[in-house]
């Protein structure tokens, strides 16, 4: 038998053997779509049927309430300063030792969900740093993968994906304020043209050895296959009507700032539940009712990326915020909440499950978060609150023992600044921006207790209505603005620098 025989003999020998033994050491994940795994939950929590969630579309039947005069059937919010016992919280110590550990219990019961007792930790490696211009910055700019030690269950892989970015020219730390969305690099340092023309030619001796390319290619002498690009990664995006890029600002500002993928850590979909982070930890089995949801999954993800923050010499690890618009609004709040170590937080336009009310009906609403299309991100507990029949009843939005009050209040007394647009531009009435402010004047009695300001009037959340667009309240360290663009806090970053430096940048 010659040696290629003998090889592929090993080969074939080793391949039955492996799968003679993974099946039996790991199980195989399951694959739930979204509409079975939401079944699933269903089941797990014995709910017969759910109410259907409002429509979007105004002209649709069943379209959300606008109705201000209705749209607080459940009035009366859980008092952010009472203990459980009916005792009233008077000291800061009273709130960090007994009253935010009860908050934070129902948070995580009900809303959120836990976190695993044991997530395996993450190793951080640089893949690429070069220096870059962002716009006529110019920055070190680094691509980055957090491992997640999946040796436990190696049917689940996953790799967090964020890039660093900061100032070429400083010698101190910088602050840094990290965002949600798509990890890459800005701009990505590209050959030179004497480097590009040996890849070209190369790239054209590879491509002619298919006859019918060869033919194409002899037609076009002069073609070059690769191209120098001219144009940036819209890094740090969302800017409208000619803003600068909220990088661009940052970067003006001496800040740095890095991009997390929240797709990285886990997926935005029900079908997604039994892989990513949450699926690593359940050894690919559905979850069950307290387990995290996506918004605390990608949480969790902000803190690894933090933990990476740490370690990297040229950041102010001490003055590191998050930010997120819309989902990943709900997103950044959920992270300042429930991870101590971020200094401020930017909440954009984030409706329902971040800083708007969820006792609040008005555009969204809860049953569009307990419906197969947005359930992920929550508990399955959560799905409690829109179900019409079940074994224990009926259960509405009035039935929550929380509210997103004391999620902002969580925050206390770090920095928290909720922006909106207006709906005329495309921040849609849909995510209840009066909501948002009520959420944010029923939290300022804790930022008080703690020696924080908050924004300035009453905390009765049912008298105060919101102050006009573009009129910022930016004195404590609770912040509210509704700029006049639309779905995007862009417009407000400038504003978010200035009273981040007003409070402890100076």
């Amino acid at each position: 038998m010659n040696r290629y025989l003998i090889s592929l003999f090993f080969i074939l020998l080793s391949s039955y053997a492996g799968a003679q033994i993974t099946p039996a050491k790991y199980q195989q994940p399951i694959t739930f779509t979204t509409v079975q795994d939401h079944q699933n939950m269903m089941d797990q929590l014995g709910i017969k049927s759910l109410r259907q969630g409002p429509s979007g579309n105004e002209s649709a039947p069943n379209h959300a309430n606008y109705d201000t005069s209705i749209a607080n059937p459940y009035p009366e919010l859980p008092d952010v300063l009472m203990l459980k016992n009916g005792k009233k919280v008077t000291t800061p110590e009273q709130w960090w030792k007994q009253r935010r550990p009860e908050i934070v219990e129902d948070m995580e019961r009900e809303v959120y969900g836990r976190l695993p007792k044991k997530i395996p930790p993450v190793t951080w490696k640089v893949e690429i740093q070069e220096r870059e211009f962002v716009g006529r910055f110019p920055v070190i700019a680094k691509q980055l993968v957090g491992h997640v030690d999946n040796s436990a269950y190696p049917m689940i892989d996953v790799n967090i994906k964020m890039t660093l970015v900061t100032p070429a020219n400083t010698e101190e730390p910088v602050p840094v304020l990290m965002m949600f969305g798509f990890s890459a690099l800005p701009a990505p340092v590209q050959p030179n043209t004497d480097d590009l023309n040996k890849i070209n030619t190369a790239f054209r001796e590879l491509l002619s050895r298919d006859p019918e390319i060869k033919a194409i290619l002899d037609k076009y002498p002069a073609y070059s296959p690769l191209v120098r690009s001219t144009t940036q990664f819209p890094f740090g995006g969302g800017a409208q009507g000619g803003e600068i890029p909220s990088n661009q600002q940052l970067l003006a500002a001496g800040w740095g700032y890095a991009m997390i993928d929240p797709s990285s850590i886990q997926a935005d979909n029900g079908a997604g539940l039994t892989r990513g982070i949450i699926g690593l930890v359940n050894k690919g089995q559905p979850r069950k009712p307290d387990d995290w949801g996506s918004l605390r999954a990608w949480a969790w993800g902000a803190a690894r990326g933090l933990d990476y923050l740490e370690t990297d010499p040229a950041i102010d690890s001490k003055h590191v915020g998050i930010e997120g618009v819309s989902r990943y609004g709900k997103a950044a709040l959920v992270t300042m909440a429930f991870e101590p170590r971020f200094a401020m937080v930017l909440v954009g336009s984030s409706g329902k499950g971040g800083a708007t009310l969820h006792r609040r009906v008005f555009g969204e609403a809860v049953e569009n978060l307990t419906g197969s299309g947005e359930y992920h991100w929550m508990a399955g507990n959560y799905m409690k609150y829109g179900a019409s029949e079940a074994k224990f009843g009926s259960m509405n939005a009035g039935n929550l023992p929380v509210d997103s009050h004391e999620l902002i209040a969580m925050c206390a007394p770090r920095l928290v600044f909720i922006s909106y647009g207006i709906p005329e531009k495309g921040d849609a009435k849909w995510l209840d921006h009066q909501g948002s402010y009520m959420a944010a004047i029923a939290a300022g009695s804790v930022f008080k207790l703690l020696g924080a300001k908050d924004l300035g009037v009453s905390n009765d959340y049912m008298k105060e209505k919101m102050p006009a667009v573009n009129v910022g309240m930016l004195e404590g360290e609770l912040a509210w603005r509704q700029h006049d663009g639309g779905h995007t806090d862009t417009p407000n970053i400038s504003h978010f620098i200035a009273w981040v430096k007003q409070k402890f940048l100076k």
